[in-house]
């Protein structure tokens, strides 16, 4: 593919790179904005106002920005915002942000979003996650730098998902999952620490047994919530990851699962 292929249909309200790709029968609406390198796949239909980073690849048949699956949308201004670096492959639909939400939805860098992936409204997505095949999320969910949702996992809206978090395929995630925790089954259960995000992360094998400790404490101990957080803020002031955990856990308006 190069260049701007005749049968695409591009809004002269649209703003491309001039290095942008775009396939046969794709549709970029009024107020997109692409930048370099980025390729838009075939029958893939932008809608605007979005905005997408340098280097993303939108694949065929994909729907990024378009209105909210909201009943409480009522046309109101709104918008989705891309960043750099990101895969956005088949029949993944991306919608933007409402109102109730601040009026964004936003995908970090570096992203992997697999095919059929849907990411609804007002979510906010970090860097570096990864979207197995038909995972989904409801609105107003946040997930963590690179975190991982398997294949098919679905997660409640205003749920959020920590740093390194990661679900296994078909979990459905009703609560705040912690930072590095893995989690699987309907209801979502916790079933120890992501140790190979761990390791990718560039943790040592100290930091990882730190975690798994403070893992222990919150989940195996028999302790209660506030208890178990008691104990950890122990080492928090000399363990940074202990201290996001702690916070994460501290913050969460709908209960971490346990």
């Amino acid at each position: 593919m190069s260049g701007i292929d005749p049968t695409a249909s591009v809004d002269p309200g649209a703003s491309l790179a001039a290095d942008v790709e775009v396939g046969p029968y794709a549709v970029i609406d009024a107020g997109v904005e692409i930048g370099s390198g980025c390729v838009i796949g075939p029958h893939s239909v932008i809608r605007g106002p979005t905005r997408i980073g340098a280097g993303t690849r939108v694949f065929q048949f994909a729907s990024v920005g378009e209105v909210p699956q909201d009943k409480k949308f009522d046309g109101e201004d709104s918008r989705l915002e891309i960043g750099a670096n990101n895969t956005i492959r088949e029949f993944v639909t991306i919608n933007r942000g409402t109102r109730d939400g601040g009026g964004v939805t936003r995908i970090g860098n570096d992203n992997w979003i697999m095919a059929y992936v849907h990411i609804a409204h007002d979510c906010v997505v970090h860097d570096g996650a990864v979207f197995a095949n038909g995972a989904s999320l409801a609105g107003h969910v946040e997930v963590g730098d690179g975190a991982t949702l398997g294949g098919f996992t679905l997660v409640h809206q205003f749920c959020r998902l920590g740093r390194g978090a990661f679900a296994s395929m078909g979990s459905c995630i009703r609560r705040d999952v912690p930072p590095w925790v893995m989690v699987a089954g309907d209801p979502a259960r916790p079933h120890g620490t992501n140790s190979e995000g761990l390791r990718r992360a560039g943790f040592d094998s100290a930091g990882q047994q730190r975690l798994r400790a403070a893992y222990r404490t919150l989940y195996r101990q028999g302790l209660r919530l506030n208890e178990a957080l008691d104990v950890l803020e122990a080492d928090a002031d000399h363990d940074a990851a202990i201290a996001d955990l702690i916070r994460f856990v501290r913050d969460s308006s709908r209960g971490i699962v346990r």
